[in-house]
């Protein structure tokens, strides 16, 4: 955190963990890279108004944090209350977790039949992630996109996929990672069986043309569960 924020106050008063409003406040804050100062004074208000609004005592100002909502740049209910839709991973790790290795026949179980995904490429000497629909055919997995879309990795090119699931209640979940190399399907009697397959049509929408399968060197599978 910034040095300007006082001993005790901000996200350390609130514990490093916990999503209150001022450990919001805060975070932003970090993440635009402005002080407690700066904030204040493009929100109209002093450090010490500030430090009152982020109490969110019962007597303050909605014009004053909406403001603040304006200056951090989020949304005011979600400054206010939170994420509607938080992502995974928000609930505390559960007391006695246990990390184990899965088989290769079990990551290929978990995979299942089709779903959501992240396929790992590489763009000039950057690493680029991003989520894909995918099937899982025999023990491949194959994905559809553009042909100059960013997903469309090159023939022959050296791939990673991944996929997990958690289960925000029991603090568990699993993961399973592939890495190989991505192959074009181009026999039109084996693109017809895979677009005809439930979970085929992309979430994106769109045409999506070219079929890659991802041919598997190495298949690995981490799961966390509780005693």
């Amino acid at each position: 955190m910034h040095s300007e924020e006082p001993e005790g106050s901000g996200a350390d008063a609130a514990g490093p963990h916990q999503d209150s409003f001022t450990n919001r406040c805060a975070v932003r804050r970090e993440q635009l890279g402005l002080s407690r100062d700066e904030v204040a004074r493009r929100a109209g208000m002093s450090v010490a108004y500030l430090d009152r609004l982020e109490s969110l005592s019962d007597d303050f100002d909605p014009a004053a944090l909406m403001r603040l909502a304006a200056v951090l740049d989020l949304p005011y209910d979600e400054l206010k209350e939170g994420p509607r839709e938080p992502g995974p991973g928000r609930r505390p790790a559960a007391a006695h977790p246990q990390l184990s290795r899965m088989s290769e026949d079990e990551c290929w179980r978990r995979l299942g039949t089709h779903g959501v995904g992240r396929i790992g490429l590489t763009d000039g000497s950057a690493p680029v992630i991003l989520p894909v629909n995918f099937l899982a055919d025999g023990r491949t997995v194959v994905y559809r996109t553009e042909a100059d879309g960013p997903a469309a990795a090159a023939d022959g090119e050296t791939v990673a996929f991944e996929v997990d699931r958690t289960d925000e209640r029991l603090s568990s979940g699993w993961s399973v990672l592939l890495t190989g190399t991505a192959r074009h399907v181009t026999d039109p009697g084996t693109v017809e069986d895979l677009a005809s397959r439930p979970g085929a049509d992309p979430w994106a929408g769109g045409r999506r043309q070219l079929w890659i399968r991802v041919l598997p060197g190495e298949v690995t599978g981490r799961r966390i569960r509780t005693r």
